[in-house]
């Protein structure tokens, strides 16, 4: 004999319950009590009837009682399903149902509980708000050195960009535009999410197109003018940097940090326009002696040792490059001091916990962004 639940709430009372359907009665009815004295009313096979109890009986004095514990808190309690019972009692939606044995009744729970909340993961950082902590976070928690180097990974991509920017000044100007754009796209994303602001899509593209601008004002004055276009178009998104900080509507502090770090990533993403301006021999020994800088650098060695190494490394690819140009000997220090640029800027990378992504935008570009002033005004000089 199987019971079917119904689909909707019924009442609750001394007399009266729920109709439900398909139900066949036994010939007899099961005395609960012994006042209990079912009788039916109403029976028919193609419509619901009602069952109807008359007289104390073991389930009105469960309700009873049930009620009477639960008075104070009635209506913040959830109501719940509760499933049939083997023995063929039906199903019942509601806070209570009848039980072969008197059950404990729980406590009801306010709505306005507190859940108590998990605990904390770690994994990387997200802007949906979650309370998971990042990898920067635990490492400053356990009081670890804010320092992590990017390693050999993304010094390996700064080395190919640096051998593209070499080899296409070789070539021209206009060659050298395409792996420049690209150093000064990773400039602008990598310098916000150095400061731990991302997405900022808005503070990038206007970083962006300031570096855009940079360039086309340098193909349209010439080498000759470029101090004037370099520092011309810096000035200019400077203001619009600050027009802009002053229309937003976040508070004061995070408006004035949100616009040194536009100000400072159109800065930087403009400065990296010193490469077109440069003379290409410059280029060319530049952009080898800061592959080479950063490949020495993030070999397992302890950190002065690295760096006395990546100097040398970068010092001999200026000689060695140098010579095969008009540059000369004159080529080793303008090598060396674009390996102390670029360890610079790989430094600036690895600064305060930084994670994986800023390794592979910041870590990337800045070695190179960082050496561009050195190679064009040494090129300048020495050629």
């Amino acid at each position: 004999m199987s019971n079917q639940p119904y689909g909707h709430e019924g009442h609750q009372g001394h007399h009266g319950h729920q109709g439900y359907e398909g139900y066949q009665q036994p010939q007899q009815a099961q005395h609960y009590g012994a006042q209990a004295q079912p009788q039916w009313q109403g029976y028919d096979e193609s419509q619901q009837y009602t069952q109807q109890w008359e007289g104390q009986t073991w389930e009105t004095q469960i309700q009873a009682q049930a009620q009477a514990q639960t008075a104070a808190a009635a209506d913040l309690t959830e109501t719940a399903y509760v499933p049939a019972q083997a023995d063929g009692q039906y199903a019942q939606y509601g806070q209570y149902a009848p039980q072969p044995q008197p059950q404990p009744q729980a406590q009801a729970q306010p709505r306005t509980a507190p859940v108590a909340e998990p605990e904390p993961g770690y994994g990387p950082a997200t802007v949906t708000g979650n309370t998971r902590v990042t990898d920067a976070q635990r490492a400053r928690a356990e009081g670890r050195s804010p320092i992590i180097e990017p390693g050999m990974q993304p010094a390996l991509i700064t080395a190919v960009l640096g051998l593209l920017l070499a080899g296409a000044a070789a070539i021209g100007e206009y060659a050298l535009a395409v792996p420049l754009v690209i150093l000064q796209a990773v400039t602008a994303a990598g310098w916000f999410r150095l400061n731990g602001m991302w997405p900022a899509r808005q503070g990038i593209v206007l970083a962006f197109a300031g570096a855009l601008a940079a360039d086309v004002a340098l193909f349209a004055a010439g080498r000759g003018h470029a101090p004037a276009a370099i520092l011309g178009t810096l000035g200019v998104w400077v203001l619009l940097g600050i027009v802009l900080g002053l229309r937003s509507h976040a508070d004061p502090d995070e408006r004035m940090y949100g616009l040194m770090a536009t100000v400072a990533s159109a800065a930087l993403s403009i400065i990296a326009a010193g490469y077109l301006a440069a003379v290409a021999d410059a280029v060319t020994v530049g952009g080898i002696a800061v592959a080479v800088a950063v490949l020495a650098r993030a070999l397992p060695l302890p950190t002065p040792a690295s760096v006395v190494v990546a100097l040398l490394a970068a010092t001999g690819a200026g000689i060695a490059v140098g010579g095969a140009t008009d540059l000369g000997t004159s080529g080793a220090l303008l090598g060396g001091a674009a390996g102390l640029c670029a360890l610079i800027g790989h430094r600036v990378a690895a600064y305060d916990y930084p994670s994986r992504f800023v390794h592979f935008t910041a870590g990337v570009a800045l070695p190179l962004t960082a050496a561009a002033p050195a190679v064009y005004l040494l090129g300048r000089t020495l050629a």
